[in-house]
């Protein structure tokens, strides 16, 4: 059986192969699943928490290679649950059962990584709990500066579309918190997560105006 012209697929664009176009269409795909997905706005949210715990109290090695572990492990799985979402939803044009279950469990695997994150963070604030109190002025520090850092992140992540000013000054607002911070930091690592994740939020902001 022959397929006739007009029921042939139309062309995809060419994609050009190399180190920087490949990394440029990995960033496009995280940033992607930041606007479109209000999980992974929370997912960030809570690597942000994570980030200024780690860089406001002195923790041993393996505590943060444990939560930098789990915090990239967590963000692995909602994106790959995404694509497999948006997978599902090109397969299948109308509602299907085994559809429904893929994503659910797609889900699932989500949920019960994130459990298990929030399960080993407070297992290591408990196990850490006297270098907690002993360090209490940082981490009220920690919570002064970080609390409006995390609500210009959360303000650049949001649904609406605001002036371009009012993200751009969102975003040096959080820099300069940002910048305070890592004055005091114990750990050069969460910090760079902290920046890294501030870059995300406000690429994620210019990316909705093109929606």
């Amino acid at each position: 059986m022959t397929t006739s012209p007009e029921e042939l697929p139309p062309p995809y664009p060419p994609r050009i192969r190399g180190f920087w176009q490949s990394f440029t269409h990995a960033w496009n795909g995280l940033v992607h699943t930041v606007v479109h997905q209000p999980n992974m706005r929370t997912h960030v949210t809570s690597g942000l928490l994570v980030a200024l715990v780690g860089s406001g109290i002195p923790l041993g090695l393996a505590e943060k290679v444990t939560l930098l572990f789990c915090v990239m492990l967590v963000f692995f799985a909602e994106i790959l649950n995404s694509a497999l979402e948006s997978l599902v939803d090109l397969a299948t044009r109308h509602f299907d059962e085994e559809a429904r279950i893929t994503k659910d469990a797609a889900a699932a695997g989500v949920l019960v990584l994130s459990i298990g994150t929030v399960v080993i963070f407070a297992a290591l604030l408990v196990h850490n709990w006297d270098t907690v109190v002993a360090h209490l002025g940082d981490v009220q520090r920690q919570a002064a500066l970080g609390v409006p850092l995390v609500g210009c992140a959360i303000f650049l992540m949001r649904a609406h579309h605001p002036a371009l000013w009012m993200d751009l000054v969102a975003f040096g607002a959080a820099l300069g918190i940002w910048g305070l911070l890592a004055l005091r930091s114990t750990s050069y690592v969460f910090s760079a997560m902290t920046l890294g994740l501030l870059v995300l939020t406000l690429a994620a902001a210019l990316n909705k105006r093109h929606l």
